[in-house]
C-alpha cells in the first residue's frame, strides 16, 4: 500500500450544522452521494449547506471497482422521493442542487423518469434553483437521454471517470465510447445545454492518456471538466497507484483550459460535483462571451 501524502490529509469540519444535516436527510429518508459515496469533502459540504442527492435507493446494479457504493438487487422506487427531496433543498435554502443516482440497469429506462419527477419537483418547489444530474449511462438508450433532458435541467454531467485503457479493469459494465456518444448526443438534443464530464486519476494512468480523454472531451461538445484523486474505498476495491501531486493536477487544469473547456477543477480533492454551482456560473459566463 503506498502511503498517502501530506497534501492528501484533510480535517473534517464538522459541527452543528453537519448534525442537522445529517438528522435532517435521516428525517426524510433521503440519501447522499457524499455519505454512500465516503467522499473527502462531506465535512466541507454538509458545513455550507451543501449536499448531493443520491435518488433511487444507495444500491446499485453495478459494480465499478472503485465506487463505494453497495453493489445488489436495489428494491422499487420511491414515488415520494421527489416531493421529499424538493422540500428538503427547500429547507436549506440550496441555489445549485446536484442530483445523482445508482445505476438502476433493472428498470426498462434506467430511471430516466424518476430523474424527470425529481427535476419537475425541484422546479415546482424551489423555483430558481440551479439543478444539475449527473447521471448513468442508461445502457446507451437515446430515449432515456430524452426523458432527463426534457424536464431541463441546467447541466448535465455524465462521468468517464477513467481512460480507456482501464475500463475492463476499472468500469467493466460500461462503455468509454458509449459515454463519449451519450455525451455527444446531449449537444444534439439541446445545443444550448451545459454538459459535464469527470475523470480521476492515481489509477495507473499516463499524463498523454489524460490529455487524449479531454480532447475525446472536447470533441463531444463537453464544456466542463473535473479531475481529482482516486482514493481506494477499501482493499478489496480498485487500488491507488499512484498518489498525484498538486503541480500535476496545475498542468491538467492549464492543459484543458487552453484545449477549450469553459470551465475547469483539478485538484487532488476535486469529486464531479464539488463546487458544482461555481463551475456552472463560470460557464454559462463563459458561453455568453463566445
Amino acid at each position: 500500500m503506498i502511503e498517502k501524502p501530506q497534501w492528501l490529509k484533510k480535517r473534517l469540519p464538522l459541527g452543528s450544522v453537519h448534525t442537522q444535516m445529517e438528522s435532517s436527510l435521516l428525517a426524510r429518508k433521503l440519501h447522499t452521494i457524499c455519505q454512500e459515496g465516503c467522499c473527502p469533502n462531506q465535512g466541507e459540504c454538509f458545513a455550507k449547506r451543501e449536499a448531493s442527492f443520491l435518488i433511487m435507493g444507495r444500491v446499485c446494479t453495478r459494480n465499478c471497482r472503485f465506487c463505494a457504493v453497495e453493489s445488489g438487487e436495489p428494491g422499487p422506487l420511491d414515488p415520494d422521493e421527489p416531493e421529499r427531496l424538493a422540500a428538503e433543498v427547500r429547507e436549506l435554502g440550496l441555489h445549485h442542487v446536484v442530483i445523482t443516482s445508482v445505476t438502476r440497469d433493472d428498470l426498462s429506462d434506467g430511471g430516466a423518469s424518476h430523474y424527470a419527477r425529481v427535476i419537475e419537483s425541484l422546479r415546482r418547489v424551489c423555483p430558481g434553483v440551479g439543478v444539475e444530474v449527473l447521471i448513468p449511462d442508461f445502457q446507451g438508450a437515446g430515449a432515456s437521454l430524452g426523458t432527463v433532458l426534457s424536464a431541463r435541467p441546467d447541466v448535465l454531467n455524465h462521468n468517464v471517470e477513467t481512460i480507456p485503457r482501464l475500463y475492463r479493469h476499472v468500469r467493466p459494465q460500461a462503455g468509454y465510447r458509449r459515454s463519449l456518444d451519450l455525451l455527444a448526443r446531449m449537444k444534439t438534443i439541446r445545443s444550448d445545454m451545459i454538459t459535464k464530464s469527470g475523470i480521476m486519476v492515481g489509477l495507473g494512468e499516463t499524463k498523454d492518456e489524460v490529455f487524449s480523454v479531454m480532447d475525446d472531451l472536447i470533441s463531444a461538445g463537453c464544456d466542463i471538466l473535473t479531475i481529482g484523486q482516486y482514493l481506494s474505498p477499501s482493499s478489496n476495491h480498485y487500488p491507488v497507484r499512484e498518489y498525484i501531486h498538486p503541480d500535476v493536477f496545475s498542468t491538467y487544469e492549464d492543459e484543458a483550459r487552453r484545449r477549450g473547456f469553459k470551465a475547469v477543477a483539478a485538484s487532488p480533492f476535486v469529486r464531479s460535483s464539488y463546487r458544482a454551482g461555481e463551475l456552472y456560473r463560470a460557464a454559462g459566463t463563459r458561453s455568453s462571451r463566445s
